[in-house]
C-alpha cells in the first residue's frame, strides 16, 4: 500500500483539496491518503468553506477531514510527502532526519512542470476565483500522480 501525505500551511485549503481529489481519483487502489499543516493554526478544525464548495461542485466530499500539524513521525508512515509550495516544502525537509525522510518530499507541482518548482498559490486571502484555479492546479497534478500509482500496481 502507497501511504501519502498532502502538506500546505495551515492544511484548511489547499491540502484538503488534494487529500480529497487524490483520493477520488485512486478509489480502489491500494493506498491511504491525508493531509497535514506545517504550523498548528487550524488543529480540528474542517477544511475552509470554500475549499469544501469547490470540492463539492466537483463531486468530491471532503468535510470529513480536520486539520492537523505536521509531524516528524509522518516521515515513518508515508511514503511520499507533496508540498504545495516552496516554503512549507523547506519546513519539512528541516524536520528530515536524514536522506531518506529527504527523499519522500516532493512539490506537487512538479509533476505537471517537472523540475520547475511552481508553487500552488494559497488562496486563503483571496475570492472564490483562487480556489477554482487551485482546484485546477490540484487535479492535473492528482491525475499524474494516480496515473503513476496505477502504472506501478
Amino acid at each position: 500500500m502507497t501511504k501519502i501525505l498532502m502538506v500546505c500551511l495551515g492544511n484548511i485549503c489547499r491540502s484538503p483539496l488534494a487529500e480529497g481529489i487524490l483520493k477520488s481519483k485512486v478509489f480502489g487502489f491500494k493506498t491511504s491518503i491525508d493531509s497535514a499543516g506545517t504550523a498548528g493554526y487550524h488543529i480540528g478544525e474542517k477544511p475552509d468553506r470554500r475549499s469544501i464548495g469547490i470540492a463539492k461542485k466537483n463531486n468530491i466530499d471532503i468535510t470529513d477531514q480536520s486539520s492537523r500539524k505536521f509531524v516528524i513521525e509522518d516521515f515513518d508512515k508515508f511514503d511520499l510527502i507533496y508540498a504545495m509550495d516552496n516554503s512549507n516544502y523547506d519546513n519539512i525537509i528541516r524536520l528530515a532526519r536524514n536522506e531518506s525522510d529527504k527523499s519522500k518530499v516532493k512539490l506537487i507541482l512538479n509533476e505537471i512542470f517537472p523540475g520547475e518548482n511552481l508553487d500552488v498559490p494559497d488562496p486563503y486571502n483571496g475570492g472564490d476565483f483562487g480556489f477554482k484555479n487551485v482546484y485546477k492546479m490540484l487535479d492535473e497534478a492528482c491525475g499524474i500522480i494516480a496515473k503513476k500509482l496505477n502504472e506501478n500496481g
